[in-house]
């Protein structure tokens, strides 16, 4: 137990540092506990949940190796989102210039053209799940927001599945206000109003990298 926490401490400030390249910071986080890891690092949060996913070892770098090229791919489609590899999992948010309306789950056309460009994307890789966070700035009541969240995740879950995304791979999570990305100021409260997404392995590919078959 002792030594599963000093793995543990190791690394979410190897995580953190990002001192590690992107396969080894899946091997690692699979090796101190993905789940035990994700819940240390952020409880519900968008990296909790990918470092929780994590498998570790080999199969975790056989993982890693195949989400780095489809976080470059992401990265070629919308270069003006933030694509960012998580242990054996990518984050994306989109650019705060097609962040929703305040008060509105509407996504507007850049936001669709967007989501459209990382659909393709997804449709090449059909053994990975994706889950759908959404987030509002503090505006208005917490009640409203958290209602707003979730329809802020399901409009842009709507949207891809609308483009060719298997439902069945889409996941859909709302917090309202309460985990802000930036200080809700005027300067950065509109980058709260947001959706953001995890993409991270599905069993599929979590036994074929087990087995050594992962292409």
């Amino acid at each position: 137990m002792k030594k599963a926490r000093i793995y543990l401490l190791a690394a979410l400030v190897l995580v953190g540092c990002g001192t590690l390249n992107k396969q080894q910071k899946g091997t690692i986080a699979g090796s101190a506990g993905g789940a035990l890891l994700g819940a240390a690092v952020s409880k519900g949060s968008v990296w909790g949940i990918l470092i929780g996913a994590a498998v570790g070892g080999t199969a975790g770098n056989l993982i890693g190796k195949k989400m780095d090229q489809q976080a470059r791919e992401l990265t070629q489609a919308v270069p003006t989102a933030e694509v960012s590899r998580v242990s054996e999992g990518i984050n994306v948010t989109f650019d705060s210039s097609v962040a929703f309306q305040i008060n509105s789950a509407e996504l507007n056309q850049d936001y669709k053209d967007d989501l459209q460009r990382v659909a393709a994307v997804f449709q090449k890789y059909p053994d990975t799940n994706i889950l759908i966070e959404g987030h509002t700035d503090d505006s208005g009541p917490a009640e409203f927001n958290m209602k707003l969240s979730e329809q802020r995740a399901k409009s842009v879950a709507t949207y891809l599945a609308a483009n060719g995304v298997d439902t069945s791979r889409l996941t859909q999570k709302w917090y309202g206000e309460e985990q802000p990305k930036y200080p809700n100021d005027e300067a950065n409260r509109a980058k709260n109003r947001r959706v953001e997404l995890a993409i991270y392995a599905n069993d599929d590919m979590k036994e074929a990298a087990k087995t050594g078959n992962l292409d």
